[in-house]
């Protein structure tokens, strides 16, 4: 059976994303840096869903984790067929505020994890007869910028970058894409202020915050997409168009 590995998926996007891939008949390698419980919660639904699961704790930003978790998956599996670089952090910080380290660690876990589990998969992907391919989860902030978070935003941009770069490296074997968030509604994000809560639904078109199921549609659609490679899907409720 064809199988996914799906990073930073123990809650939020990636556990939204790793309980569709199994819907769709995926078994997929949970993956987590910090919280066992709730990635071996959602294997648990993994395996409701009548899908394999293996959860790996693995800190992707290291080459080492990462090829484990690969390698972990593949044996479990027998091969991988699909990649979701979602894992990824956070920080609210101005520039001038920012450490050196703080700007490294956001880039480490947000652009190098990709890079790392990505090369870890490719000779797997390769041998797939599942139509393989990668998607890497980057974010609306990719585009507009973000005047308290420059090195998150920097960071997705980034892996636009590298989408399009692995996009072209890996033709015709392995097809790269990226989905773009907007504002979703995770556990990362729960801690607005009312008026920043005004103010962003007020330039979202369709007047609601995004679900994490609705990432993992877009990843879903990405995944089977077979004429699509080196794109980037904004799902954002119409924000870019402000």
């Amino acid at each position: 059976m064809p199988a996914a590995v799906v990073t930073g998926s123990s809650r939020g996007i990636g556990r939204a994303i790793a309980l569709r891939f199994a819907e769709d008949g995926y078994d997929v390698a949970v993956n987590y840096h910090t919280s066992e419980d709730a990635a071996e919660s959602v294997a648990a639904e993994v395996r409701d869903l009548g899908r394999e699961a293996v959860v790996v704790g693995a800190d992707v930003s290291d080459p080492e984790d990462a090829t484990r978790l690969v390698e972990a998956a593949a044996d479990a599996f027998g091969g991988v067929d699909h990649v979701v670089n979602n894992a990824g952090i956070d920080q609210h910080v101005y520039t001038e505020d920012l450490a050196p380290d703080d700007f490294d660690r956001v880039m480490d876990v947000n652009v190098n994890s990709a890079f790392n589990v990505t090369k870890a998969a490719l000779p797997f992907l390769r041998e797939s007869a599942d139509d393989p391919s990668v998607t890497n989860v980057s974010s609306i902030l990719a585009h507009t910028g973000a005047p308290i978070e420059c090195h998150y935003a920097a960071s997705k941009g980034a892996l636009l970058s590298l989408t399009r770069s692995h996009a072209g490296d890996f033709a015709p074997d392995v097809r790269v894409n990226a989905v773009a968030p907007g504002h979703v509604e995770t556990d990362m994000t729960g801690d607005r202020t009312p008026e920043e809560e005004r103010e962003q639904l007020a330039a979202i078109p369709v007047d609601r915050y995004g679900q994490p199921a609705d990432i993992a549609e877009a990843a879903a659609y990405l995944r089977d997409a077979g004429f699509v490679t080196g794109e980037t899907l904004n799902v954002n409720g119409g924000e870019l168009m402000s």
